[in-house]
């Protein structure tokens, strides 16, 4: 897939020995639109720094998460150094939501990413092989299309106990089943173009084909995808802790702040919905970035 981004030249200008025309590869175009997509890059900075944030917590926290005072039980923002308050146990929550991004974006990213590589995988396969290999992947994938995905997650995390691990496990089997749809939509789309049966006709093997001419044009859909589903993760995780079946205290999560936080909602109520503006903002960002990589990997554009 090309780009041409120069004006169409006249025959004069050609034979005058003009320069050529430019052309941009696919991956080339979606750079050049994302870099005016100036939206998409307010954004994406925004969720770069979040994850930067969460990643060097350590450095950046001014006191332990961890530890309690009973005597500074549900303050008021900016009283003696803590600069949004503290929780029901007197801990630090500006502290505890720098910890407990790295909890909640770890529990909505790598979920997405294990989803993608196992139902990526299994939907291609079942794109380009087709037959009897299709039905029985996409007809045990339909199995899981039965239920909603929170009560799917929520059933899962129920069965096999709480904990990080566990909850990751749990979004990791409620994603796999729609980006295994679409890698094989993808797929299947892509199977019977020319330049595949091309391949096939020079006798290249199917790992081979799926390699080097398949991959590279359904990638671009299951990224898309993909990173719409990582705003829906935090989502589900942090639900799945607000119930109890996710991360388990006293390790700091958003989720399980706005659990424990939720019975002095009518004494600070400011501080009660800083976790839930964390959940919010984080979900916004990821979203509209998500959208600004389908436009600028959108190939009709």
């Amino acid at each position: 897939m090309t780009d041409i981004t120069a004006n169409s030249m006249q025959p004069e200008a050609a034979e005058q020995g003009a320069p050529a025309l430019k052309v941009r590869s696919y991956w080339q175009t979606v750079g050049y639109r994302l870099r005016y997509d100036y939206m998409t890059l307010f954004f994406g900075a925004v969720v770069v720094l979040i994850i930067l944030s969460a990643i060097f917590a350590p450095l950046i926290a001014p006191m332990d998460p961890y530890e309690t005072s009973l005597i500074k039980r549900l303050k008021p923002m900016l009283y003696q150094g803590h600069l949004l308050g503290t929780d029901e146990l007197g801990r630090d929550i500006l502290s505890r939501m720098l910890y407990g991004g790295r909890i909640s974006l770890a529990m909505g990213i790598l979920p997405v990413l294990a989803a993608t590589l196992i139902g990526g995988s299994l939907g291609v396969i079942a794109g380009f092989v087709g037959g009897r290999t299709n039905m029985a992947i996409m007809r045990t994938v339909d199995v899981f299309y039965a239920f909603p995905s929170i009560l799917l997650a929520v059933a899962i995390s129920g069965a096999l106990g709480g904990g990080i691990f566990n909850g990751m496990a749990s979004l990791t089997l409620v994603f796999i089943p729609p980006l295994c749809r679409v890698a094989e939509t993808a797929t299947s789309q892509v199977r019977n173009l020319d330049f595949v049966e091309a391949a096939r006709a020079t006798g290249a093997g199917t790992f081979n084909i799926i390699r080097v001419h398949v991959l590279g044009n359904v990638l671009g859909p299951i990224l898309i995808y993909a990173s719409s589903m990582v705003s829906v993760s935090i989502l589900l995780a942090s639900g799945l802790s607000f119930l109890g079946l996710g991360v388990t205290p006293p390790e700091p999560d958003w989720g399980l702040m706005l659990n424990t936080l939720r019975g002095a909602i009518y004494v600070n109520p400011m501080v009660c919905a800083l976790p839930g503006f964390a959940i919010l903002i984080t979900s916004i960002c990821f979203n509209l970035v998500s959208d600004g990589l389908r436009s600028a990997m959108d190939v009709r554009m």
